[in-house]
């Protein structure tokens, strides 16, 4: 029986992901890592470890233990910061075998400020972008954002240069970013490329609930689908990864990159876009096949509760 390591297990992603692999692949054992297990992340796994945090000297030492001690085939990293503590595991010889998105996507992906960059030097617009450090924005209004991690946490509508003062001084680190709109149009895009290069879009047109996709409607649009190839085949993705994005009357413009599995891969999958069974399949070096996911398909999510009787 082989065993996958799925870290921030607390999280909604990596029960998805756990779900999934669960569903369709009973024959795995899983393990979960997280900075706690106050959370139902255990009715997910087999096992569940402790690490600390991946920002912590002693992360990637107690994450190796627990890989030795599970005798571990597959790791999936789950979570932005683990993914850049990992980062140079990747390229190191070793048993264990890391399901990511490849490095050149998971070093642009982390850094929006990277992300605006990397995607320009590849001849794709995108909206402007600078941090907080250099300076005012030119035009408004615009958004403030964290340079790193993802979602819509500590995000700032930024109306005039009274508010881009204030929220700098209390965001030094931040970026201020062009306004991308309609907000109706914002697309959230699986992106898989397999090994032998093919390349399979699956775009969600999507409205957000509580900063997850709540509600998502297939579409075919043929600028996104170029774009998002242009992208996979210029940062050399290996697999998965999420591409958001907003429709504007300029065409589309890519804001953010995911290099991991997304919260709609419950969603995705359960439409067709098996992507986390794809990336097993390649991991043991078996062929994939990438269907068409019929426009007009609408996926919506769903919530539940489990309650934890105390042991006596």
């Amino acid at each position: 029986m082989k065993t996958i390591l799925i870290t921030g297990i607390g999280g909604d992603i990596a029960q998805s992901v756990a779900a999934i692999i669960r569903e369709h692949r009973p024959q795995y054992r899983l393990v979960g890592t997280d900075l706690h297990d106050q959370h139902a992340g255990a009715l997910f796994v087999n096992a569940l470890h402790i690490v600390p945090p991946a920002s912590s000297p002693g992360y990637l030492a107690r994450l190796q233990e627990i890989i030795v001690q599970e005798s571990t085939d597959i790791v999936i990293p789950m979570t932005e910061p683990e993914l850049a503590a990992l980062l140079p595991q990747f390229s190191v010889p070793a048993k264990v075998r890391w399901i990511t998105s490849g490095m050149e996507v998971v070093v642009t992906g982390i850094d929006k400020l990277e992300t605006a960059r990397r995607l320009a030097d590849l001849g794709l617009p995108v909206p402007w972008t600078i941090p907080v450090c250099e300076g005012y924005p030119k035009t408004y209004p615009c958004m403030l954002k964290n340079r790193f991690g993802s979602g819509s946490r500590n995000q700032h509508l930024v109306n005039d240069a009274e508010e881009a003062k204030y929220l700098s001084a209390r965001n030094p680190g931040a970026i201020f970013q062009e306004l991308l709109l309609p907000e109706d149009r914002e697309v959230t895009c699986a992106v898989y490329r397999t090994r032998d290069r093919r390349v399979g879009v699956l775009q969600l047109l999507r409205r957000l609930a509580g900063g997850f996709t709540g509600w998502a409607r297939v579409i075919e649009d043929p600028d996104i689908t170029r774009m998002c190839i242009a992208i996979a085949e210029g940062l050399h993705l290996q697999g998965s990864m999420n591409v958001q994005l907003r429709h504007t009357e300029d065409g589309p413009r890519v804001f953010e990159i995911n290099p991991r599995f997304s919260s709609t891969a419950l969603m995705r999958q359960k439409m067709g876009f098996a992507d986390v069974l794809w990336a097993l399949d390649e991991a043991e070096s078996a062929p994939v096949s990438i269907p068409r996911i019929a426009p007009g398909t609408i996926g919506v999510r769903t919530q539940g509760a489990v309650i934890i009787n105390p042991t006596t």
